[in-house]
């Protein structure tokens, strides 16, 4: 009985599943907010400020205000009759930032920096608890005096006598040549 009813569990959300993610459901989704979004046409010509394109494809304002048309038809005549402020402006219709304005440093590596300090702390974080409660303690074999037995083992032996370990063991006074 209770396979039965998981399996019609399952159909049913596996229908409702796909009516969900069907191109009319979403469909129905996307009015159900009231309105309808506008899409950019990425086929005409966008503005982008970028340091390697020193002309975009289109102004920066597309849109001109009554001072903005009046001062592009003082552009036309000669630039000598223009204040500083009028070039700036006509500038500004062109584009939005000056070349020093797009060098000018943003900080970002301050973020980037601090989060690599951030995931090298937080990795430490991760080892130093690995070391502790998932890795067995170290055998004792590891140990100062553990390695000390061992190699007067070795030298009793007389381990590899002719160019090795105890080759370099003076037998007759009782330490290292």
């Amino acid at each position: 009985m209770l396979r039965l009813t998981a399996g019609r569990v399952a159909g049913l959300l596996s229908r409702r599943g796909v009516a969900a993610f069907s191109s009319s459901g979403v469909k129905m989704a996307s009015h159900e907010h009231g309105g309808v979004t506008e899409q950019t046409d990425m086929s005409v010509p966008l503005y982008w400020d970028r340091l390697d394109t020193p002309l975009p494809d289109r102004p920066y304002k597309d849109t001109l205000s009554a001072a903005d048309k009046s001062l592009k038809q003082k552009e036309k005549g000669p630039w000598n009759s223009l204040s500083k402020e009028e070039k700036l402006a006509l500038y500004r219709i062109m584009f939005n930032e000056t070349y020093a304005e797009m060098k000018k440093p943003t900080g970002e590596w301050k973020t980037v920096l601090g989060g690599i300090f951030f995931f090298i702390g937080f990795t430490g974080l991760v080892v130093l608890w690995q070391r502790y409660y998932v890795y067995p303690p170290h055998p004792h074999t590891l140990d100062d005096e553990w390695q000390a037995m061992q190699v007067k083992r070795m030298l009793d032996m007389r381990v590899n006598p002719v160019e090795g370990f105890s080759a370099k063991w003076d037998y007759e006074k009782g330490k290292w040549k």
